[in-house]
């Protein structure tokens, strides 16, 4: 269809009451149409199309993950009670399937602060190299929360609880993984790993991995 670079007619009565100009002002031309309008632009004095209109239904959505709001009693029936994981391994080899635990951990987005790892045996070589530095060094990087940190069994009373307990079976004495294992659970708010030979990790937790 041409184009008509003409202003078009308005008629009388859409146009509103005429108001008389005062002297020594032009008279306005009355709603000037620039040429051809876009879709999305809406007309003076009209609600466009919809570009506006999408605000009120996505606040709308907004309530509706209020259903949610029932898994928050999950924490509930997980109160103390991790989740522990057996991961069988020699004792000599213990410590490497304990750092590859850790690095799984973290490739699944484990923030490295969630993480503690305790040794029954030699110490990780970065809580030797740590320590070297002096215990109040060592400590504070713990208290920092802010990395994965890494200590021996005989420590486990002073370190404080985090959501994931990295237990490395790398010592063979009964004894101090008996007394380990249980404090490494109450250390761990959602999952306990133990690196280790079943058997000896069984007859600590009693049976109950």
């Amino acid at each position: 269809m041409p184009l008509i670079s003409e202003e078009p007619q308005i008629p009388e009565s859409a146009q509103g009451p005429r108001v008389t100009p005062a002297a020594g002002r032009t008279t306005p031309t009355p709603r000037p149409v620039p040429g051809p309008r876009s879709a999305a632009t809406p007309r003076p004095g009209r609600p466009g199309p919809g570009p506006a209109r999408p605000a009120p239904p996505a606040q709308r959505a907004h309530p509706a993950p209020a259903a949610p709001a029932p898994a928050r009693p999950k924490p509930a029936d997980n109160p103390s009670t991790p989740q522990i994981q057996l991961i069988p391994a020699p004792v000599a080899g213990a410590l490497d399937a304990a750092e590859e635990a850790v690095d799984l951990l973290l490739e699944s987005g484990r923030a490295p602060g969630d993480i503690l790892v305790l040794t029954t045996g030699e110490q990780h070589p970065w809580a030797a190299h740590e320590l070297s530095f002096g215990e109040a060094a060592y400590w504070a990087q713990h208290d920092a929360g802010d990395d994965v940190f890494f200590a021996d069994v005989s420590a486990a009373d002073r370190a404080g609880a985090r959501p994931v307990v990295v237990v490395a079976v790398n010592g063979d004495a009964d004894p101090t993984v008996a007394r380990t294992l249980p404090i490494a659970r109450d250390r761990a708010g959602a999952l306990l790993i133990v690196c280790g030979d079943p058997q000896t990790i069984n007859s600590a937790l009693g049976a109950g991995v």
